[in-house]
This record gives C-alpha cells, sequence and structure tokens, in this order.
C-alpha cells in the first residue's frame, strides 16, 4: 500500500518443521486451482552451505575485506570499488561499513576539524595570557610542521590518506608546544624588567635543552610507526611520517622563527617611547632642587 513494498516470511509452527521432509507436507496451488503436495514438486536432498549467512538490511549479503595497493590511497581504493559496484547485475547492490563507511561520512570533514583545532588552540592560549597577539606568535609555528610532515610524506612517496590528515591534527598541539615554552619563559623575564630582545634570547636559551630533549625522546618513539611492517603497516606509516616530519622541521626551525616574531610583535605592541625635551623652567626647577639639596648635603 502506498507505494511501498514489504518483505513477508513464512513460517511454519515448531513442530511442523523439525524434519526437512516435512516441507513435502505443505501444499500450494496450481494453475487449475487445485492443492497439490510440495512432496510431489520438490526434492529434499541435504547440501553442503555456509555456517552463517548474513544479511545487511534483511538482505542477503556478502562481505568483502580488502586493503589499498601500495603507494594507493585509500580514496582512490574506495573510488575504484564503487567504479565496479557499478557493473554489477540488477537487483545486486553495494553498501559500505565499518571503517570505510567512516572515512566515506568524514572525508570532507577533515580541513573543518583542522580548523576548529587550531581555533581551540588559540582561544586556549588567549585565555592564558590575556592577549589575542601573542597567541598568534605561537600558532603561526604550525604551518612549519604542516609543511614537513607533508614534505616527508611526499618524500616517501605515500599519500595524504585519512591517517595523514590524523597526523596533521595532531601537529597543532605538537608544533605548539615548543613555542609556548619559549613564549612562556619569556614573558616571565619580561615582567621581571628586561627587554624583549633580551628575554626571547635567554629564554631561548635556557629552555633549548628541555625543548631538544623532549622532541628528541618523541621523534624516537615515532620511528617504529614511520618504519612499521606487516599487516596494518600502510596505516602507521602513513601517520608515524606525517608526525615525524612536522615535528622535525616544528623542532629546529621554531628554534630561530619563534624568537625573532616574538620580539616582532612585542616591538609593535609596546614600541620605544621617545623621551620628551624639556622646558626651560623644568630645566631651571630641576636645577633649583640639585642646588638645595647639594647645600643641606654640606651643612
Amino acid at each position: 500500500t502506498a507505494n511501498r513494498t514489504y518483505r513477508v516470511f513464512v513460517q511454519a509452527e515448531t513442530q511442523f518443521r523439525d524434519d526437512p521432509r516435512d516441507i513435502g507436507a505443505f501444499y500450494v496451488r496450481s494453475a487449475s486451482n487445485e492443492m497439490i503436495p510440495l512432496e510431489s514438486l520438490v526434492k529434499v536432498t541435504p547440501t553442503t552451505s555456509a555456517a552463517i549467512i548474513r544479511h545487511y538490511n534483511l538482505y542477503r549479503s556478502a562481505e568483502i575485506n580488502g586493503q589499498a595497493a601500495p603507494g594507493v590511497s585509500t580514496g582512490d581504493a574506495l573510488g575504484a570499488m564503487e567504479e565496479l559496484a557499478r557493473g554489477l547485475p540488477e537487483g545486486i547492490s553495494a553498501e559500505w561499513t565499518g571503517l570505510s563507511l567512516e572515512q566515506k561520512e568524514s572525508g570532507g570533514k577533515a580541513l573543518l576539524i583542522f580548523a576548529l583545532g587550531v581555533v581551540f588552540v588559540f582561544f586556549v592560549l588567549s585565555a592564558q595570557y590575556e592577549s589575542f597577539v601573542l597567541p598568534f606568535v605561537i600558532i603561526l609555528s604550525v604551518p612549519l610542521a604542516i609543511f614537513g610532515g607533508l614534505g616527508l610524506q611526499a618524500a616517501r612517496g605515500l599519500p595524504n590518506d585519512v591517517f595523514c590528515q590524523i597526523g596533521l591534527v595532531m601537529l597543532v598541539g605538537l608544533a605548539s608546544k615548543n613555542a609556548i615554552l619559549i613564549v612562556e619563559f619569556a614573558e616571565q623575564l619580561r615582567v621581571q624588567g628586561k627587554s624583549a630582545v633580551d628575554a626571547v634570547i635567554e629564554a631561548s636559551e635556557i629552555r633549548l635543552r628541555p625543548i631538544l630533549m623532549t622532541s628528541i625522546a618523541f621523534l624516537l618513539g615515532v620511528m617504529p610507526l614511520m618504519l612499521a611492517s606487516g599487516p596494518g603497516a600502510a596505516a602507521r606509516s602513513s601517520l608515524g611520517t606525517t608526525v615525524f616530519g612536522g615535528m622535525f622541521v616544528s623542532t629546529f626551525v621554531n628554534l630561530v622563527f619563534i624568537p625573532g616574531l616574538y620580539v616582532l610583535v612585542r616591538r609593535r605592541r609596546s614600541p620605544a617611547t621617545p623621551a620628551t625635551p624639556a622646558t626651560p623652567g623644568d630645566a631651571e626647577e630641576a636645577t633649583g632642587e640639585l642646588s638645595i639639596a647639594s647645600s643641606s648635603t654640606r651643612d
């Protein structure tokens, strides 16, 4: 009814379907409107079939698992499978499930997720420094890390797949970590009265060893992912390569880039105010005060 199709399954009571031979006791109507037992039309023969018959949306289905060939992204592999599915016979269709379905649904959201990650880090840093300018110094370290991750990924001939995009989102926080160490310590030194140049130089010297130790330890920890082999190696290698390349570039390039950018931002925020020349009256008053002080000292 209402242009809808309903799947109807007929099932006999339990006592009438315990034995496969019971199917012969059912009657069907013939073309001459007579009731004929099925045992006169069909013969039940035991055969071997699949132990489990899978269904998808109430339809019998067959599950196909596959992996992209070396050097081929998962997106290209999914596209090739969809192209093959268009040639299936009438009445047979294909649907994505599991990880492939998740990748299809989230494939166009990578840029949005990356942007939200950057905005979230920016607002957290803005609350920490109570400023909307200083967080830009830290956020601008992220593009260098992204460049390093994608560069090493391309150098190894790996595709920009979903695992690479996960690594890029991770680099937002990893690249900001080193910049936070320098900027935070430089701000503490400026509160003590040091200039922006002296503060950032001292901060870079003091925080150099912690930055190198943590970064090198992280890079060594990621190397097994980057050099992975065996089942699932493509996913681990893609993720590890992206994070390794981004962290490597971020560690060594940002040691020069972040201090220079910090000084530039600080000078724009608080430029040096030139000293105002004193008027003749002011000079006389100052001289008088000095002479009085001198005379009182002699007394």
